[in-house]
Formats: structure tokens, sequence, C-alpha cells
């Protein structure tokens, strides 16, 4: 048996802490496992494991081995899937979940035009604002706007950043006025966006980085969609803080108009996740490397991350 062998039934020893349950793991006998791991330990010189009758974990030598052994493994795999992506054509199910809105403005296109490139592929997408939880519901990519995502087990890639402006419609100030300055906006009737028991109030910071919340006293409406939000805003029912990119066509056809223009405005990064894997399946690979494209081709692209 090889090196690289006797790793690999090591790390799954240690993975699942039994030489029993790596040996169903791995769908051979206990009895060959226990006999790699002590031609393994003969080998280096030293004993990887403490063995009690009920209970096994790593020695000192033994984690520092499962440390290097992993990394090793780990880039083994990633290059030998580095160079399959060379030669395979995708195909299977892509899963992907996004944002309801941005999802099918941006994300949904762009991936029926992969798909539509690779007739081995097909895809399933699900729009959702709510956090998702990519290993537990099974999705291979989720696409999240928010802050950057910090979790065991899931890698990211930031595709650009979402801009917000405060908007109304044209007919609406005129009958309440324009807010000049982030303290009137109070006494405006405010659309919002929430779901469950979540809304988002609107958090303005100035120049020196202090920061108003706004919008917890008085909101004429709450919605969970923000194409709904937006339409609410163009029927004259009040300010919205939007998206640019959900709005842009509407403050160029002059259906909403922008206000507290000259004021700092949030940004949300746009996150392109998916589940941490040795080997990451070559339509993942493949759907990242296109929808990170969507930084490289919109129009908003000028030398850095585009700001949507």
């Amino acid at each position: 048996m090889d090196g690289l062998n006797l790793a690999s039934i090591f790390l799954a020893c240690a993975d699942n802490r039994s030489f029993s349950a790596a040996a169903r793991k791995l769908a051979t006998s206990r009895s060959s496992v226990g006999k790699a791991v002590a031609r393994l330990e003969e080998q280096l010189g030293v004993r990887l494991f403490h063995r009690t009758t009920r209970s096994q974990s790593l020695t000192e030598e033994g984690q520092l081995y499962y440390e290097h052994a992993r990394r090793a493994l780990g880039e083994l795999d990633a290059a030998r899937s580095q160079l399959a992506s060379g030669r395979r054509e995708p195909s299977g199910v892509l899963r992907v979940t996004a944002p309801l809105s941005f999802g099918r403005k941006y994300v949904a296109p762009s991936l029926l035009r992969l798909i539509q490139e690779h007739p081995q592929l097909s895809l399933s997408m699900s729009f959702a604002d709510r956090p998702v939880d990519l290993i537990d519901e099974g999705y291979d990519l989720a696409v999240r706007i928010g802050p950057s995502i910090d979790s065991a087990g899931i890698m990211g890639r930031l595709l650009g950043r979402q801009q917000m402006k405060i908007c109304a419609a044209p007919d609406y100030l005129a009958r309440r006025g324009e807010p000049q300055t982030r303290e009137e906006l109070e006494d405006h009737d405010l659309l919002l966006y929430g779901r469950a028991n979540f809304t988002r109030h609107w958090r303005l910071a100035d120049g020196q980085g202090n920061v108003m919340t706004i919008g917890t006293a008085r909101s004429l409406a709450r919605f969970d969609d923000l194409d709904a939000l937006a339409d609410a805003a163009v029927l004259g029912c009040g300010l919205a803080r939007l998206p640019c990119w959900l709005v842009k066509d509407r403050l160029a056809d002059g259906t909403l108009v922008e206000v507290l223009s000259g004021e700092p405005q949030a940004t949300y990064d746009i996150m392109l996740l998916w589940p941490q894997s040795p080997q990451v399946p070559v339509r993942v690979r493949k759907a990242i490397d296109w929808l990170a494209a969507i930084s490289v081709d919109t129009p908003w692209r000028s030398g850095q991350l585009p700001k949507f």
C-alpha cells in the first residue's frame, strides 16, 4: 500500500474518530484499517493515536502529521480538479440560490446563457431573500448581498458592491417637499424593506462616520420584495431607499427622483458563496468563473469591482 493510500486511511480515522467508522466510510474492514495505521506508524517511527478500549485521539505527532497530510492531499485533489476541468465538459444539475430581484435581473440570465453553451448542464434556480444554508439545503452556489460571510466550510468571491439611493416620485415631492437633511427624513412617509420579524431601517452615516438610524418611529408600509417597494415609490406613496441597479431606469425616465444625493450612502458586498471542498465539481467551478464575468461584462465596470 503506497504512502498516499496510508495517509488517506489515517485521515479517515482522524476525521471519524474511530477505526470502525473509518472502515464503514471506506467500505473495508476494521482490521484492514488498523493494519494500515500500524504500518504508517511503523514507517514514520511515531505513534499517531492514543488508543483505549472506548476511544481514540491523536497524539501530538499525530496532530502534526494530520495537518500536513490534510493540506498535501487537498492540494493534490485541487490539482486533479483543475486538470479535469480543462478536459471535461460541465454536466449535471447546477443548484443555485440568489436574492429575488437581483437574481432575476442578473444571476438567472447569466446562468441561462451558461447552460445554453453547455448542453449537458441543467439549472435549478431558487430565489429567496432569506439567508440560505448551502450545505443543509443542498445548493452548489449562493449569491448574497450584505455583510461579508465568515462561516466554516464556506468559500466566497466578491462579485461587486451594491450602492443605495433614496428616491421618491416627483408628485410626492411636490406635495410634501424635498428633504434637505437626514433629520428631515423622519417627517416623511417611508417605505421600508422587511420580512418576518425583521425590518431594515435606514442607517445613514455622515462624512465623520456618525450613523443615524431612520424609520424606527414612522413608516408608511413595509415590503419583502424590492420591486414592490420601488413600485410603491413610483406611485407616490413615500420615500424608498433602493439599490442603484433596481432604480437606474426609473431615475433615467423621471418616474423617480433621487433625494439627498450629496449625502454618503452605504454600499453592500455582493458575494458568491459555495461549500468548501478539496475538489470543486467542474459544473460549479465553471459557474463561479462565469458569474464572476458579470464583473467584467457589465457597463458599470471602471477598472474596479462594479457598483450596481
